[in-house]
C-alpha cells in the first residue's frame, strides 16, 4: 500500500511517499480501508518533531474516514471515522490507504456526511466538543468565540448552538465576519485588546459566561472580558509557551482557566465523542460542512509544505 511515512523529524524532507504491507490487525482491533484522511497542522508539527513523545519509523495522520475490512462481524463493510491520540504518535497513522486501530476507537459514519467530510471534521471537532463540555456551555450559556472563522472556531459556534448557548463571533478581518453574520451570528472585529471588554460588554451585559480562545493571543483580554464566576478555554499559545496572565482580574471574577488538547483523548475516547453528536449532521440540527480540498495521497507532501508555510486552506488525502 502507498503511505507516507517519516524515519527521523525536524524537517519535512524526512516525509516521504513509500510503498508498506498492508497492516494486520491484532484482537480487538479493526483494519479500515482509509477513503480519506484528515491533514491538521499537528500532522505537520509532528514530522518536525514538536512531540517527543512519537516514536519512528511513523505513518502520520490523525482523522480518517473509510470502511471496515477486518474486525467484528457488526463492523464489517460499516461506513466508520475516527481520530485521536495513537495514530500518527505512537502506531502508524491514517495517511495511507489502511490503518489499524481498536474496534470500539471507530464510529459510525454519519450517512449525510461524503468520506472527504467526515475526515476533515475529526480533530476540529473533538476539540471544540471537549471545549464546551469542560467550560459547561449549556442553553443559554453567553459565549464567545475567538478565531470563530478557524476550523476549531467553526465547530465550536455550531455545536454551542447545537447546545442552545447564544454565540457571539470574533474575528480579525471585516471579509473573515460577512459569512458569519449573513448566518445570523453576531460577530464582532477584533482590534486592541484592551477594547475587547467593552465590546463584549455592548452584546453580553456583564460579559461573556464563557470564552474560548482558538488563537492562543486573547488570553489577558479575554480573562478581563468574563462575566463573574465565568470560564476561559484555551487551545494554544504562543510557541514558546508564555503569556501574561491578568490573575487578579481572574481571582476577583471568581474565574476558571480550561487548557483544551485533543491529544489528552485516544481513539476510544474521541469515537464516544463522534457518536455523541454524529447523529446531528444526519437529522438536520448540525449543519453540514463544506467539502474540503481533495487531493490525492501521492501529492500529500506539497499539502505537508503548504501547511508549514502558513496556509490554512481545509485539505484531506485520498489515497490511490
Amino acid at each position: 500500500m502507498q503511505a507516507l511515512q517519516f524515519h527521523a523529524t525536524g524537517s519535512l524532507d524526512h516525509l516521504n511517499l513509500v510503498d508498506l504491507p498492508v497492516p494486520v490487525p491484532t484482537e480487538g482491533e479493526v483494519l479500515v480501508r482509509v477513503e480519506a484522511a484528515g491533514l491538521n497542522p499537528s500532522d505537520m508539527k509532528n514530522v518536525l518533531g514538536r512531540f517527543p513523545y512519537t516514536t519512528l519509523p511513523r505513518i502520520p495522520g490523525r482523522d480518517f474516514a473509510g470502511v471496515v475490512e477486518q474486525g467484528p462481524a457488526a463492523l464489517l463493510g460499516q461506513a466508520v471515522w475516527g481520530t485521536g491520540r495513537g495514530p500518527g504518535f505512537t502506531r502508524d497513522g491514517a495517511h495511507a490507504r489502511y490503518l489499524t486501530v481498536p474496534a470500539a476507537g471507530v464510529a459510525l459514519k454519519p450517512e449525510c456526511l461524503s468520506f472527504a467530510q467526515a475526515a476533515s471534521l475529526g480533530v476540529p471537532y473533538t476539540t471544540a466538543w471537549d471545549a464546551l463540555e469542560r467550560a459547561r456551555v449549556v442553553a443559554n450559556t453567553r459565549l464567545l468565540v475567538i478565531g470563530a472563522n478557524g476550523a476549531v472556531g467553526q465547530a465550536a459556534l455550531a455545536l454551542a448552538q447545537l447546545r442552545g448557548a447564544r454565540v457571539l463571533a470574533a474575528v480579525r478581518r471585516p471579509e473573515q465576519a460577512e459569512p458569519l453574520r449573513a448566518r445570523g451570528i453576531a460577530t464582532l472585529l477584533l482590534g486592541r485588546a484592551e477594547d475587547l471588554p467593552a465590546q463584549v460588554e455592548a452584546v453580553y451585559p456583564g460579559g461573556a459566561e464563557v470564552i474560548f480562545d482558538t488563537t492562543g493571543f486573547w488570553l489577558p483580554a479575554a480573562v478581563n472580558a468574563l462575566a463573574t464566576f465565568g470560564r476561559v478555554a484555551i487551545i494554544a499559545a504562543p510557541v514558546e509557551g508564555e503569556v501574561q496572565l491578568p490573575a487578579l482580574s481572574l481571582y476577583r471574577r471568581g474565574g476558571e482557566l480550561v487548557g483544551v488538547n485533543s491529544l489528552l483523548y485516544d481513539t476510544v475516547a474521541c469515537a464516544a465523542m463522534l457518536r455523541a453528536f454524529g447523529g446531528a449532521f444526519d437529522n438536520g440540527t448540525l449543519p453540514t460542512p463544506p467539502a474540503p480540498r481533495q487531493v490525492a495521497l501521492s501529492e500529500g507532501i506539497n499539502c505537508y509544505r503548504a501547511l508549514q508555510a502558513g496556509s490554512s486552506e481545509k485539505v484531506v488525502l485520498l489515497p490511490d
